[in-house]
């Protein structure tokens, strides 16, 4: 049934008795008023498929308007190996774990998503955190498992990661599960639940999970090729379980609407069963919601085709992140290739209404230059601040991704770029004053992938 006709009993959960003595925030309201503005960002920094000699890592930013070392990279923490592929990270506790006393969001989960590394990083110390321990491939190819993605904190302290191959970079994926001393607990689904694998969101209150597809680390790792589609060796299906029993109850083929569905978000309130994919290929997104006992799944904004002189066919959007505002009001979004950001009013989910967006980089963009550092690649990984009112984005999609289609990303290096956005009037303005060069370190340039807030964010807070 829909969130409308559930009994009010049923949209409530025992989780609202509990005093809020763990980490998070005991509501997505209460994370909007009781967040102090973030002052310090966590973003992946990697080498990978470029002429530098060094190890990924991750960067600390300051993104403290009233600091002296504003928008600079103001420390790093190397990894000890060369070649991880910095792309996805997450943290041990969130938001869902708030009724554990004595559970902290401290620890970052880094994994390597070309060597399944997985490093945990203390942030005990905001600005100088540390690498305290390392989980060697070997201990996540046990259990037939490589290409570590997602990673969500998931109730009790627990941590699950989305794995995209075999232990031999080839199809089925699955779930890796790492216990809160971060040891690895063992596989979290049983193989053959599904074939491919991306991204993932829960929501508990529902006892539901959405995983979406990309394709096998095989497949993507050397780059894009049109023929791997035609070959039926990308996703396009999103696949609904039962939380509780790790069982996929529900899959939808999303066919030629839904190519290469990525990033999947429900809303954040625990009583809807509302929530968007951005399917990166078919330039779509796909508005989900369950009604009847069952899912349903229709591109709800569409992205068109744009013509350009040096490609051979029109060049699509490449819608390749979303997120969702925490007080479920707006949907950001970025199209890489064409080079945009933008912010549709979802309301109303299953009628969403353009608000705003920024022209910027990649392709098409309007603006391609800032500060007098020319812009290459569109916008890509984005983060929101807890209140709604400020934008940034980085611009690396993946190694070998980025040369094939921006080669100047692995020459230049990636940008931080931020947008003042009023959730009042729904609209967005760069702000200019802030960039983030992470061409210009000391090793050389680095590419710059996903972001994260020490006090939570809108795409890792989940509520019980």
């Amino acid at each position: 049934m829909s969130d409308a006709e559930q009994p009010a009993e049923s949209r409530t959960h025992d989780h609202h008795d509990h005093d809020h003595e763990g980490p998070g925030y005991a509501t997505p309201q209460a994370a909007i008023e009781e967040a102090e503005p973030e002052r310090t960002a966590y973003v992946m920094g990697l080498h990978v498929g470029q002429d530098v000699d060094a190890p990924d890592f991750l960067a600390v930013v300051d993104v403290d308007p009233d600091s002296d070392t504003y928008s600079e990279i103001v420390n790093r923490v190397q990894m000890p190996n060369k070649g991880d592929e910095l792309h996805h990270f997450g943290w041990n506790a969130c938001s869902s774990s708030c009724h554990m006393e004595g559970l902290e969001r401290r620890h970052l989960i880094i994994p390597g998503q070309r060597s399944s590394r997985i490093h945990i990083v203390d942030t005990k110390e905001r600005r100088d955190p540390e690498l305290t321990k390392v989980i060697e491939p070997e201990a996540v190819y046990d259990h037939d498992l490589s290409a570590p993605h997602t990673v969500h904190c998931i109730p009790d302290g627990e941590i699950l990661i989305s794995m995209l191959g075999d232990a031999d970079g080839d199809l089925p994926g699955g779930f890796l599960e790492l216990n809160d001393d971060f040891e690895v607990q063992g596989r979290w689904d049983t193989p053959g639940e599904i074939e491919m694998n991306y991204d993932y969101w829960y929501q508990p209150r529902q006892n539901v999970m959405l995983s979406t597809e990309w394709a096998a680390p095989k497949t993507y790792y050397p780059g894009f090729d049109l023929e791997d589609v035609e070959d039926g060796k990308y996703g396009q299906r999103l696949n609904f379980w039962d939380w509780a029993a790790g069982t996929v109850e529900q899959t939808i083929d999303l066919g030629e609407d839904g190519l290469i569905p990525l990033e999947a978000r429900f809303l954040h309130t625990p009583e809807s069963t509302h929530g968007y994919v951005g399917a990166a290929l078919s330039s779509n997104i796909i508005h989900f919601h369950e009604s009847g006992g069952e899912y349903h799944a229709e591109p709800v904004i569409e992205f068109d085709d744009r013509e350009h002189e040096d490609w051979d066919m029109p060049v699509p959007a490449l819608v390749t992140d979303i997120l969702i505002s925490m007080d479920d009001r707006y949907l950001f979004g970025s199209n890489w290739l064409h080079g945009e950001v933008w912010m549709y009013d979802i309301s109303d989910p299953s009628n969403p209404r353009k608000a705003d967006s920024i022209s910027v980089g990649g392709y098409f963009g309007d603006i391609q230059q800032i500060q007098g550092r020319d812009l290459v690649a569109g916008p890509q990984m984005l983060q929101l601040s807890l209140d709604g009112e400020r934008l940034y984005w980085t611009t690396s999609l993946f190694s070998s991704w980025d040369n094939q289609f921006f080669p100047e990303e692995a020459e230049n290096g990636s940008v931080m770029l931020k947008a003042d956005v009023d959730p009042r009037k729904g609209t967005m303005s760069l702000d200019r004053d802030f960039l983030v060069d992470f061409g210009d370190l000391p090793e050389g340039p680095a590419r710059a992938h996903e972001i994260r807030w020490p006090d939570g964010d809108c795409t890792s807070d989940v509520w019980q």
